[in-house]
């Protein structure tokens, strides 16, 4: 007899606890379920290769976060479809690898190598596991890859400690912790606090057999900054990307609306000590 096939149906929405292996496997089946419709909706803002480190439109191009890489052997996590690794590759003179979870996004990443002439080295691979030897890296990043859709982010810090040489860098842009106590609303419904900032309650979708269809999880500043300072690395300094005046584009909860008013990026800088 063949199994029935699931219905992920979406049955509920909300704030409230999950097992943790339960949240933590649904990211995979969720970005490969869904790698063209976000690519349909975001592609043309992200760029077939391009670094964009948040909605706000804070791209590497500009802001130099990972330094000059000319040459450096560089690791994305949650890459996505690699448009960042696809760029540092191309335009940085980097020697890039990307990986996600996501066999699906990982596919959408072929197709946009074949669609621009390139090559992009792919692996699939969950951040918690990465599979590179120790000191392998000069530099590890992601774009709100991996780290918000984990219920043990402090893994994905461990392994990258890991797989950076000494004096490598880490960078991640996450959704500002500030914004989980609003509504994500770009709008003026987005402007009033609602929850507390202090629940760490993750948000999850789940079909009606209970199963976790989609999970994000919240972590406070004071828990990124342990986070990072917990798996051994050094915090060098935190970026607040403002809303720039003139950019009108909507992305799920970030808006020129609420963006003038309220964080909606955090961008964190850090480096394995010397040895």
């Amino acid at each position: 007899m063949q199994d029935e096939p699931l219905d992920d149906a979406l049955a509920d929405a909300g704030y409230h606890h999950v097992p943790d292996d339960q949240g933590g496997r649904a990211a995979r089946r969720w970005w490969d379920a869904n790698a063209h419709e976000y690519l349909d909706e975001h592609g043309d803002f992200l760029g077939p290769a391009d670094l964009l480190w948040c909605p706000e439109g804070l791209r590497e191009s500009q802001a130099h976060l990972l330094g000059d890489v000319r040459g450096a052997r560089v690791l994305e996590v949650g890459a996505g479809a690699a448009q960042g690794t696809r760029w540092l590759r191309t335009a940085a003179g980097a020697h890039g690898i990307a990986t996600d979870v996501s066999a699906g996004m990982l596919a959408a990443a072929a197709r946009l190598d074949a669609a621009t002439g390139t090559r992009t080295p792919l692996v699939q691979a969950d951040a918690r596991a990465l599979p590179f030897a120790d000191g392998a890296f000069d530099v590890v990043f992601t774009a709100f890859g991996a780290l918000p859709f984990v219920p043990d982010a402090h893994r994905v810090h461990a392994e990258v400690a890991r797989v950076l040489r000494p004096g490598g860098r880490w960078v991640f842009s996450v959704t500002h912790p500030l914004r989980w106590a609003f509504p994500d609303d770009p709008g003026t419904g987005g402007l009033t606090a609602m929850r507390s900032y202090f629940d760490r309650r993750p948000y999850v979708e789940t079909a009606a057999d209970g199963r976790v269809l989609y999970a994000e999880y919240h972590r406070t500043l004071a828990d990124h900054v342990a986070d990072v300072v917990g798996a051994g690395l050094v915090l060098d300094g935190l970026v607040e990307p403002e809303w720039p005046a003139g950019h009108e584009r909507v992305w799920g909860g970030w808006g020129p609306v609420r963006g003038a008013r309220l964080p909606g990026t955090l961008v964190v800088r850090a480096h394995r000590p010397p040895a």
